[in-house]
């Protein structure tokens, strides 16, 4: 049985590799077809990463096209070394890098920043993406995913980049250990240890301040902590 399931995955991973290929080849002949499949394809998750690494996420729509324009500018010189995403993650992430110093130099007056939190505290596996993705059903339940969701957002620009952009890759776009070394071009203990170090901050900054609606459950584990928010 199980050698069945890796055949069956093997077959699956080289059916998605040719299907990759075969995009790639239509992108490096200029095919307009499938540069709008790329971007079909690709667009939310690129503009969801940038818009969370970038200071301002209301230039997250600008960067996004200026990342499928050099995509298209420079697919020529993509030799294959690396996934499609993988090099597409790579892109984004540069030119999100790009507008952060742009306006570490030309905004930082314009705009208070919030003094960066991190912690060192080890603990079990914090995932964002169900928080972040809106499944409420009655408008109480609308309005407390959403104020959950704004405290998650808000605590994210908090974290240092270095932990931010890792916590994005794997926790919210689901990207494996292996593909976030390969993207940023770092080692696999390095990527673990920033995912630790960022979950530890992201729980940090939700308990100090935690959204109404998760204030009873943290009342309950730490009877002190909602009244020293008070």
């Amino acid at each position: 049985m199980q050698a069945g399931i890796t055949v069956a995955d093997a077959a699956s991973a080289i059916g998605i590799r040719t299907e990759e290929l075969s995009l790639i080849a239509e992108l490096k002949a200029g095919s307009e077809e499938a540069f709008g499949q790329l971007i079909a394809q690709y667009h939310q998750p690129i503009y969801a990463v940038i818009a969370r690494s970038i200071n301002d996420p209301s230039d997250a729509a600008d960067i996004t096209q200026e990342v499928f324009i050099k995509v298209f500018r420079s697919i020529r010189s993509f030799n294959g070394d690396s996934s499609l995403r993988t090099w597409l993650y790579r892109i984004a992430l540069h030119e999100a890098s790009n507008q952060r110093r742009w306006w570490s130099r030309h905004k930082r007056q314009e705009v208070t920043i919030d003094s960066q939190s991190e912690s060192e505290n080890n603990d079990e596996t914090f995932s964002l993406a169900s928080t972040l993705a809106d499944q409420s059903n009655s408008p109480f339940d609308h309005a407390a995913q959403k104020e959950l969701r704004a405290k998650v957002e808000a605590c994210l620009h908090q974290l240092p980049e270095c932990f931010r952009t890792v916590v994005v890759l794997r926790e919210i776009e689901g990207l494996s250990y292996d593909e976030i070394a390969e993207i940023l071009e770092v080692s696999l203990g390095t990527v673990k240890s920033r995912l630790m170090r960022g979950r530890a901050a992201m729980r940090t900054l939700l308990v100090q301040d935690p959204p109404r609606s998760l204030r009873p459950a943290v009342a309950t584990a730490h009877p002190n902590i909602v009244e020293s928010t008070r």
